[in-house]
């Protein structure tokens, strides 16, 4: 997978395309990505130690990977992201300004 968690993305497709937002968690075989505040769905929660009021709760729910868009650090543009190898190792790498991740 080529994006990490902290990394800077633009949702493209859905309910909130268009908003921004870091990565804060990464699930590689479902191959989905959890960013706070997108993706919002309600829970219905009941009364327990944790929740004393019980209630509905927002939660952000995974989204998939195919429907964002890493931005560049350096020349903030939405990016696909390249893979460079160089003595064993691997750099991701924008692919319009060719600068490392």
């Amino acid at each position: 997978m080529k994006l990490k968690k902290g990394d800077k993305i633009i949702v493209t497709t859905g309910k909130d395309k268009g908003k921004k937002g870091t990565i804060e968690r990464v699930y590689v075989k479902q191959n989905k990505v959890l960013i706070p505040s997108i993706n919002m769905y309600k829970r219905h929660i009941k009364k327990s130690e944790k929740a004393p009021q019980g209630g509905i709760v927002d939660i952000p729910r995974p989204l998939d990977t195919s429907k964002v868009m890493l931005i560049c650090p350096k020349c903030g543009k939405f990016i696909r992201v390249a893979i460079k190898v160089d003595q064993k190792k691997r750099f991701r790498i924008c692919r319009k300004c060719k600068s490392e991740l």
